[in-house]
């Protein structure tokens, strides 16, 4: 008798390997944000594994809380901030491999209990553990039989987060400058150093195009290196500088006119002898 093929089974068999082709390379590829979209691949074939067993209110949780909260922040974190793609070797954390084994190793014997426990067990059945739905059943062993180890989770996640916001707040140690010494310092850096005063020059002024990664050009024709940020220059995503002069020449050329056209060159000196004193500046 040719047995029953269940969609749970279809689902796992048709997803299984994409799912471990995209964790291989998560951990194979070398930028972060490729990195971070893989991962969001396994949690969505790891949602529908959770759907295809009856289970809604895992399925639920794990696109709206795990991949489209928690991982998208990072995910937005990694595209905004930016990652170097060349890792450091050094530890910061003495002893850190050490603990990655260990886990790894805790992590392997609960696997294989579960693997286990799942071959060799007597499972009693969905309609046995859950006659009341899947969240009505969770909500019973959250709140029931597992409600100290929640409520422990639950005040060490608190604790974690103080934790975290006590360490990154940092206390003002000196007066808060007020605009008017903002101003007289940036005078005297102006005056020590050479220090522009004003504000960066923006991306695109005096230029044929206004994107944020094309530099603004000085009065001269010239190229601003400041108009461009530095984590764009530091890419190497800067619009080519060749390319932006090619741009200017050919501005030139249509200013000047047609081919063989003269263009008057800039006089040297302006004589203001027919002016007085108070037309002059």
């Amino acid at each position: 008798m040719i047995a029953m093929v269940t969609g749970g089974q279809v689902a796992f068999w048709m997803l299984a390997p994409v799912m471990i082709l995209a964790a291989i390379a998560m951990i194979l590829v070398r930028k972060a944000v490729h990195s971070a979209l893989l991962l969001a691949l396994v949690m969505v074939c790891l949602a529908v594994q959770y759907a295809a067993q009856d289970a809604p209110f895992l399925f639920a949780v794990q696109i709206i809380v795990y991949t489209g909260a928690i991982l998208m922040l990072f995910l937005f974190v990694l595209m905004l901030v930016g990652v170097d793609a060349s890792d450091s070797l050094v530890e910061t954390i003495r002893g850190q491999r050490l603990l990655a084994g260990l886990a790894v190793l805790g992590f392997g014997i609960l696997l294989v209990a579960a693997v286990g426990n799942a071959m060799y067990g007597h499972p009693v059945g969905l309609a046995d553990a859950q006659p009341d739905g899947n969240p009505k059943g969770i909500a019973q062993l959250l709140f029931g039989k597992y409600v100290f180890a929640f409520e422990v989770t639950s005040a060490l996640l608190i604790t974690a987060a103080m934790g975290a916001m006590m360490l990154a707040h940092r206390e003002r140690l000196t007066k808060k400058k007020t605009q008017r010494e903002f101003a007289e310092e940036r005078i005297r850096k102006y005056a020590d150093s050479g220090v522009h005063p004003g504000p960066l020059p923006t991306p695109g002024v005096l230029a044929r195009h206004n994107a944020v990664d094309t530099p603004a050009l000085l009065p001269d024709g010239s190229i601003a290196p400041t108009s461009v940020s530095r984590v764009l220059q530091a890419r190497g995503t800067v619009f080519p500088e060749a390319e932006e002069r090619a741009d200017i020449d050919e501005v030139r050329k249509l200013n000047a006119g047609a081919v063989g056209d003269e263009v008057p060159s800039e006089p040297e000196g302006t004589d203001l002898s027919g002016f007085g004193e108070e037309d002059k500046l």
